[in-house]
């Protein structure tokens, strides 16, 4: 594999953090640019050891911006394309359904639109196990295939499998090379404070109380991000164009056992935990089946559910700053002040401009 230039959009969020750090470390050669505008979740105090290395540059970039997206691809000529960039708190997707619709589905299309514009040779659509609906809670056998029908039940979902759909009409109209992952619930660390495990953790060790949806019974399958940031390496080298790769973690866990598993962890008492009403249209239970990108592509999670708990817990015990800057809200002010010295410039290069 020879010297690619790769765009990971939303590389300021959690998973695309995490697989930037990835690729600096097991591609060197690769020139990543990270294409984030910096909403809630992005924070880019997270990619401070990656705005050091010389082989990676930041933009700041709305994905429905067709005119910056434009130039950016103008100026980096990138071969690879993964779209991280999404908005993606289900609750938050209940109260605005506008912006998660604006987001992940007219921003698939301005990126494939340039992607097309701009010879792009892959671009890949990292999705989720939700647009497959859920899962009965007395079927534990059952699992979710790339052919199970999609049956969204947020409008967060439902904008991920409007996305994939598109994604998949690019392949077959434009023939665009595309590629769809659709991962189980991650954890690990840059995780923003709203998500479950980082949530628990961080309130656990305030000494807060922890809240539950309804009974807690609701059912996950977790993914360590090291690991799915593995299957999405392994998809790019070698997945099949218009394919969709499940990446399931193969670790089911009840959100009322994940809360006192960390409980036990940071040693504080379970009786933190408060029972609240339960979100609307509660997904039950969420399984994948990873058959498909083991057989192709052999893939299989390598980190335990405990042991990635673990090492998660202990990341935020020793990373304190970097999520009270966001409980406290500071981080938006270092977003926009190291932007500032940081941010690369979408202008078409010189050698751009006479091709």
């Amino acid at each position: 594999m020879g010297m690619r230039t790769i765009v990971v959009t939303g590389g300021a969020g959690f998973v695309g953090a995490n697989f930037i750090y990835y690729l600096l470390a097991h591609h060197p050669a690769d020139r990543i640019v990270c294409a984030d505008c910096l909403t809630y979740a992005g924070n880019l105090s997270t990619l401070t050891r990656a705005l050091a290395h010389p082989h990676f540059r930041f933009y700041r970039t709305d994905i429905c911006d067709r005119a910056a997206v434009d130039r950016l691809f103008a100026a980096e000529r990138p071969d690879v394309v993964v779209n991280f960039a999404a908005e993606s708190h289900v609750d938050r997707s209940i109260v605005q359904p506008e912006v998660f619709l604006r987001t992940n589905i007219l921003g698939a299309a301005t990126l494939m639109d340039a992607c097309l514009a701009h010879g792009v040779t892959h671009f890949h659509q990292v999705s989720t196990d939700e647009v497959y609906g859920d899962l009965p809670l007395d079927a534990p056998g059952v699992r979710f295939t790339e052919h199970s029908p999609l049956r969204a039940s947020s409008p967060y979902s439902s904008s991920k499998a409007s996305a994939d759909l598109l994604a998949l009409a690019y392949h077959r109209t434009y023939g665009l090379p595309v590629t769809i992952s659709r991962c189980s619930n991650n954890y690990g660390p840059y995780q923003f404070p709203e998500k479950l495990v980082p949530l628990m953790t961080i309130r656990a060790m305030q000494g807060g109380e922890l809240p539950v949806y309804g009974t807690g019974r609701n059912v996950r399958d977790w993914l360590h991000v090291e690991d799915h940031c593995r299957a999405l390496d392994l998809i790019l080298d070698g997945g099949r164009d218009g394919e969709i790769y499940n990446v399931g973690g193969g670790s089911e866990r009840a959100n009322l056992d994940v809360v006192r598993m960390i409980c036990r962890e940071v040693g504080c008492s379970e009786r933190h935990i408060v029972h609240v009403p339960d979100r609307k249209g509660h997904d039950l239970r969420y399984a994948l089946d990873a058959a498909k990108l083991r057989e192709q592509l052999g893939w299989a999670p390598r980190i335990s559910f405990e042991d990635g708990l673990r090492a998660t817990l202990r990341w935020y015990r020793d990373n304190r700053s970097w999520w009270e800057d966001i409980l406290s809200g500071r981080y938006r002010e270092r977003n926009a002040s190291l932007c500032e010295a940081v941010c690369a410039d979408a202008a078409p290069r010189q050698d751009a401009q006479n091709t």
